[in-house]
């Protein structure tokens, strides 16, 4: 059961999708915020979590990020891993509204950059009673060091230097620029890592291709996301529960292994054998054991 929502984030109204259990007839139910991923929509996978998880017996909220999909924000395609971490805050306020929500029962789960962002806002955000992340990755770590780090620091200063001279152009009237997130074309997607190459298949073909998300982002966001860590004080989630589930193919998988290594107890990586990062946002094979993972995790912490 679908309900389209709008609740307000830093003065913004985000629009969201509301999934409830098909046999709802009352009562509160623990929730679970689903956060999408860098350039996603509430129409592609945290959809799909959401709406699986609601089949579990969750009330699911996935929604837009300010700036992006439905949502409103101006600049379009902006990406402020600081507004991000806000929206989910605000997610968590909007489900403590709700009649069918119990308001001190309610987790988040964060796919890829929002595996990043949901922890980030867990660690000041205590009305997250459960964490979980597929797929997580840290933004600021992935465009300060590369995928897989050993990137030359002169390239993000480069990337800096321009957005500066972005925000001035911005200034004086000129449209933002704007930059792909993954090759456009299985053509260009060659020689590209496996997460760009993947990226490209899920997000530009019919298999999960959406109007609201056109596969550009604003390029002086980089000014923003270069100061930003997801996992610096991971441990301040403590005591409550972490849960990182990963791909023991992914390429962005050290992501969950040395986060998992710096939190506090009670923590939890679960790895999905032979998946990739993009793997766990649809496959079949793989989304049945990912959403078991998840309802289990999410009921024990979760429960009335």
């Amino acid at each position: 059961m679908k309900t389209n929502v709008t609740f307000p984030s830093n003065g913004l109204k985000l629009a969201g999708h509301l999934y409830l259990p098909d046999d709802y007839t009352g009562g509160r139910l623990p929730a679970v915020v689903v956060s999408h991923p860098f350039g996603g929509v509430k129409e592609q996978t945290a959809g799909l979590y959401a709406e699986k998880l609601a089949g579990e017996g969750f009330a699911a909220l996935a929604f837009d990020a300010s700036y992006q999909g439905e949502s409103e924000g101006e600049p379009r395609l902006l990406e402020n891993p600081f507004a991000r971490a806000e929206d989910i805050k605000s997610a968590v306020t909007f489900l403590t509204t709700r009649d069918e929500v119990d308001p001190e029962h309610i987790g988040a789960l964060g796919i890829c950059a929002s595996g990043g962002y949901v922890p980030y806002a867990a660690q000041t955000e205590t009305r997250i009673k459960a964490v979980a992340t597929v797929s997580g990755a840290d933004m600021g770590i992935l465009f300060r060091e590369g995928l897989g780090g050993g990137q030359s620091e002169d390239v993000i200063r480069g990337m800096l230097e321009q957005a500066g001279k972005d925000r001035t152009a911005e200034a004086r009237g000129e449209k933002p620029r704007l930059e792909r997130i993954c090759p456009e074309t299985e053509e260009e997607a060659q020689g590209w890592p496996t997460l760009y190459q993947q990226g490209r298949e899920y997000y530009r073909t019919p298999r999960a291709q959406h109007p609201n998300s056109p596969n550009w982002w604003i390029a002086r966001s980089v000014d923003q996301i270069a100061q930003y860590s997801s996992y610096d004080m991971v441990h301040l989630i403590s005591p409550r529960p972490l849960l990182m589930i990963a791909g023991t193919e992914a390429d962005t998988a050290y992501f969950s292994r040395e986060t998992i290594e710096k939190a506090n107890e009670p923590k939890e990586l679960f790895w999905i054998d032979g998946a990739t990062h993009i793997d766990l946002y649809d496959k079949e094979e793989y989304v049945p054991t990912v959403v078991t993972k998840l309802s289990s995790f999410f009921r024990e912490h979760l429960a009335s």
